[in-house]
């Protein structure tokens, strides 16, 4: 089972991807982590990332695409996988369709986690209150993330009707409980 859960920054994508994993066995792949990974590895890639990410802008697409590949080639995806945090753009999506066609592999579900952003930027002041100084991401305050929100409506929810005239975009209240948004996305992928 392949999934891409969609939905701006901090709407829940990466709490949901860990209760996918949970129930059917899945990975979560959330390209944020990965490329988390590679700044702490210090790494030129890593540093190329960071100085990205930092800014608030989207990775180059061919980089991502061949971390994926890679990735979704490993043994422990033979169950399928869950894109958390990519595609952002039109671009990146017709290219990991073009990518899973390649590799025979099918996109099973589309789900959008849809969350209002004022909503969002409460979400962010809360993390960073309970969260200790030390253990706080370089990324998580508000100022960032209302740049990331910029970023998302302006690039990434273009996306949204990419999937939706396949008919595979599927959508979920955000602003519910985690266990009820949970309830949500196993509906529909029990729907099939």
């Amino acid at each position: 089972m392949n999934i891409i859960l969609l939905g701006p920054p901090g709407a829940g994508k990466g709490t949901q991807a860990k209760v996918l994993v949970n129930d059917h066995g899945v990975v979560q792949l959330s390209t944020g982590d990965m490329l988390r990974s590679a700044v702490a590895s210090g790494s030129e890639l890593g540093q190329e990332a960071k100085a990205v990410m930092d800014a608030g802008k989207l990775m180059p697409d061919n980089i991502m695409i061949e971390i994926i590949s890679a990735r979704i080639a490993e043994p422990d995806c033979a169950n399928g996988f869950i894109l958390d945090g990519f595609p952002r753009t039109t671009a990146q999506a017709e290219a990991l369709d073009k990518m899973l066609e390649q590799k025979g592999l099918p996109l099973d579900h589309v789900i959008e986690i849809s969350v209002n952003d004022p909503v969002l930027i409460d979400r962010i002041k809360a993390r960073v209150a309970e969260t200790p100084e030390a253990e706080r991401r370089d990324d998580d305050n508000a100022e960032t993330l209302k740049h990331r929100l910029d970023v998302y409506h302006e690039q990434t929810a273009p996306i949204l009707p990419y999937y939706e005239t396949r008919g595979m975009l599927k959508k979920v209240d955000g602003m519910q409980p985690i266990a009820d948004v949970s309830k949500q996305i196993g509906a529909i992928i029990s729907a099939g």
